[in-house]
């Protein structure tokens, strides 16, 4: 078993499919706006949390379908990533954070969410504790690492979700790879098929 998604007593840190379905529905029905664009830009695009607080309008690509990240953890170099999100993702971009106009003006550089981390982190666990998610998988890391399993498992492609996640190390990538349960169970389905 991987180190990385399971912990020492052998439980898994990343959410399954089911798991991150639950989390948007809950993220949809969220009163603050804001809350839920959060939600879908981390579930969406396995990014870090203080990945997700550093996106301002100018890195919201509407025409591409794609959100720009600083990548973090990369020794004092500065580097960005593209991710493609899903056009329900761009469409509640651009109608809680008014998108297109926040690019015209002066508002293009400035972060869509005004919170920090431990504000982010709890707006997170509040959503995941609606959908009834709970043990050490229940965290933005969590959500991270169910991307990299989802992005691997259907895209079959460690080089693209490297490139989506931030990877310097195509190694870290393939650690989504080694999956339990319903997802081992899915990729051995597929090789008997």
């Amino acid at each position: 078993m991987s180190r990385e998604l399971f912990t020492s007593d052998g439980q898994r840190k990343y959410l399954t499919e089911d798991e991150i379905d639950r989390f948007l529905a809950v993220a949809a029905l969220q009163e603050r706006s804001e809350v839920r664009s959060f939600c879908l830009v981390l579930a969406h695009t396995g990014c870090r949390i203080s990945e997700a607080l550093g996106v301002t309008a100018q890195r919201v690509d509407l025409e591409a379908g794609a959100v720009t990240l600083q990548t973090l953890k990369q020794r004092g170099q500065v580097r960005f990533r593209s991710v493609p999100v899903p056009e329900a993702t761009i469409d509640t971009l651009e109608l809680v954070h008014a998108i297109r106009r926040a690019q015209r003006g002066r508002q293009a550089s400035a972060p869509l969410w005004g919170w920090g981390r431990t504000q982010a982190f709890k707006h997170v666990k509040h959503v995941l504790a609606e959908a009834g998610i709970e043990g050490p998988h229940a965290s933005p890391k969590g959500l991270r690492h169910g991307f990299g399993v989802r992005a691997i498992q259907k895209t079959r492609n460690p080089r693209l979700v490297q490139r989506w996640l931030g990877h310097r190390s195509l190694e870290t990538t393939t650690i989504y790879m080694d999956v339990l349960g319903q997802e081992e169970r899915d990729a051995a389905q597929a090789m008997w098929s």
